[in-house]
């Protein structure tokens, strides 16, 4: 529908209700049920990587966790030096058909 492309084609920060709309819009489901959808979609990725397992959606692109190490570092704001403790980060790496229809659109911000 109109409001889907809307939502797709003018640039501007798109919030999960947005999304949620555009979804259901484009599935012919009720928001409810777009709501839904996505809720799953998320907790299927953040199980998964919560295992540690990599989630990849072929063209979309591939959910990771990543370890930092413990490291040295300095407070900015007194210059003392401090231990950055290990820890778990997500990282997302595009997919190769979103970023070549990404680098295709003449639309800048």
């Amino acid at each position: 529908g109109s409001y889907y492309i809307y939502i797709f084609m003018t640039p501007h920060k798109l919030t999960k209700t947005d999304f949620v709309d555009a979804l259901a819009a484009k599935l012919k489901v009720s928001k409810t049920q777009g709501a839904t959808m996505l809720d799953a979609f998320i907790t299927v990725v953040e199980e998964n990587m919560i295992k540690g397992n990599e989630v990849t959606l072929t063209g979309f692109g591939t959910f990771k966790v990543k370890r930092r190490e413990a490291r040295n570092g300095v407070n900015p704001k007194t210059g003392e030096k401090i231990k950055i403790a290990a820890t778990k980060t997500v990282s997302f790496s595009v997919g190769k058909t979103l970023k070549e229809a990404v680098k295709a659109t003449t639309h800048k911000k």
